[in-house]
């Protein structure tokens, strides 16, 4: 699978419906994540069409929220964006805010790590290093277990997205903390530049 859509193109989208920091950081978080996987998974041919789906899946969340995931294919439409990725873009919110179901195994990693790096980045926040440096399975599953914590990502999506990938969650959890970790230089460095 290949992208006509370049990452400028995919970044400047993402900037003209998106302000909020947080927003731009959750983009950036699982382009990387994304690419880190499409490498892990053997598909490493791939890692621009995987990247591109990470960086833009949440596109039209904050001026849509209400249309989250319909509103996404017209947004889309604006780059040349070609149809295997609105597919994929859409259905990361397969169940909740979509009816498209994520076949390809890049769509089910989409699907499992949109709230898991949420979690991670919550947990990190928390760290004395504030980072998914040093993080620990073991540590993040107790945050996992706390409901309160970080109550707004689904603890269930992530169970539903590792059991679509036929992973054991620990699996999920310990290669999303390592594929976060080898982006999260590069990601802190360039929200600095897009919100400068």
């Amino acid at each position: 699978m290949e992208t006509k859509v370049t990452r400028e193109q995919a970044v400047n989208l993402l900037k003209m419906y998106n302000r909020e920091p947080f927003h731009l950081l959750h983009g950036l978080t699982v382009e990387g994540v994304m690419r880190w996987y499409a490498q892990e998974l053997g598909y490493g041919a791939d890692a621009a069409f995987w990247g591109t789906a990470g960086l833009l899946h949440d596109v039209d969340f904050e001026q849509y929220p209400e249309q989250h995931c319909q509103k996404a294919p017209e947004l889309l439409a604006e780059i040349g964006a070609e149809p295997e990725l609105v597919h994929a873009i859409c259905s990361h919110g397969y169940s909740r805010c979509s009816d498209v179901k994520p076949e390809h195994e890049m769509e089910k990693v989409l699907y499992a790590v949109d709230e898991l790096t949420g979690l991670i980045g919550a947990a990190a926040r928390m760290r004395p290093s504030k980072s998914v440096s040093d993080m620990e399975v073991s540590s993040l599953k107790k945050k996992f277990k706390d409901k309160k914590f970080a109550a707004g990502c689904s603890r269930d999506v992530i169970r539903e997205g590792a059991e679509f990938l036929g992973w054991e969650l620990d699996k999920l959890l310990d290669q999303t903390i390592q594929a976060m970790r080898s982006c999260e230089t590069q990601v802190s460095a360039e929200l600095e530049q897009l919100t400068a």
